[in-house]
Formats: structure tokens, C-alpha cells, sequence
């Protein structure tokens, strides 16, 4: 037993290697070793065995460039201005997670799951005991409203591929959570 999960890893590493950045090959491929003991006793046709490795090494590494896009690795840096940036960033995330607080229940816990821990949509659902359409909704309906209360507190503009670039706070007393009295 112990050579056939051999012989699956000598055909599965060069493939994720070629997708994934070197460092991330081992947690990649752990993942796919999850998904299929998981699965192996729904395997129906075993001459299918190998494509449907692959199908579960393509969903890893989707899921796994997914959350790295989610949630990227910030580099250390020596440049002030790049540091003040980072601060800045820094300073924006505590203010997100605030507002993500303020929303009402069903659309914190969606927002929270899916956005700041970075898990998908169908495992936040299956955590919630609701539909993939239902949480879906829930996070657009929060993302939206998170939106909304960040843009009434600051004007925040964003570059051609919708990041942000520069948030200057508005003069509306205590609305955002930098700036609230202790």
C-alpha cells in the first residue's frame, strides 16, 4: 500500500510543481492525499483512477492559488515608503475587520469565513448547514454592506483592477473605528 502512495506522488509532484511555487509543492500535494483518501471509497470505476487524480490535483491547486490570491505572502522590505505602505495596509485591515464586526449576524459569519479566513463558499455553507446559492448571497449581501459603511466613513480609491490605492478618512465624526475616542 505504502509503494502505490509512492507511485502517486512521483506522478502528482512534477505536475503541481509546474503550477505552485516551489515552497508550496509538499502542502499541495498533502491536500491532494486529504481529498483522496476522502474520496477513494466513492470511486466507482477504477480504470478512472488515474484522471481522477488529476481532476483532485487541479481542484488543489485552485483552491490553493486561490487563497494565495486572497491572501498574499507580503514580502520584507528595506524601502520607508514601501513600510509606510505596509503600515497603512496594516492600519486598513484592523478598520475592515471592525466594519466585518459591525454586520448584522448571518452576513459577519459569511464575510468572516469566506473573506478573512479564506475559506470557500461551499465549505462555509456546509459549516452553516445552507445551500451553496444561500451563502453565496450572504456574502454578496455582506460584501455590499461592508461597502457601504466603509465608503461612508472614508473615499477609498481604487486602480484599474479594483484595488485599493488610497483611503483618505471623511470628516464624519467617530465612524470609523482609527479614529473613535478610547
Amino acid at each position: 500500500m505504502t509503494s502505490m502512495w509512492h507511485d502517486v506522488d512521483a506522478r502528482l509532484r512534477p505536475f503541481v510543481a509546474r503550477r505552485v511555487d516551489a515552497q508550496d509543492v509538499d502542502d499541495v500535494l498533502q491536500d491532494v492525499f486529504v481529498r483522496m483518501q476522502r474520496g477513494l471509497a466513492g470511486l466507482r470505476d477504477e480504470e478512472r483512477l488515474t484522471p481522477w487524480l488529476y481532476q483532485i490535483a487541479r481542484n488543489a491547486i485552485a483552491d490553493h492559488l486561490r487563497t494565495r490570491q486572497r491572501h498574499p505572502i507580503v514580502e520584507a522590505r528595506d524601502d520607508p515608503q514601501a513600510a509606510e505602505t505596509e503600515t497603512q495596509e496594516h492600519l486598513l485591515t484592523a478598520c475592515v475587520a471592525v466594519f466585518v464586526a459591525r454586520l448584522p449576524s448571518p452576513y459577519r459569519e459569511a464575510v468572516t469565513l469566506v473573506e478573512l479566513q479564506g475559506m470557500t463558499i461551499k465549505e462555509t455553507a456546509e459549516i452553516s448547514d445552507i445551500s451553496v446559492s444561500g451563502m453565496k448571497s450572504r456574502v454578496q449581501r455582506g460584501r455590499s454592506q461592508l461597502r457601504r459603511a466603509m465608503e461612508d466613513c472614508c473615499q477609498i480609491a481604487l486602480d484599474a483592477r479594483g484595488k485599493v490605492i488610497e483611503v483618505t478618512p471623511r470628516p464624519a465624526p467617530a465612524c470609523c473605528p482609527s479614529r473613535e475616542s478610547p
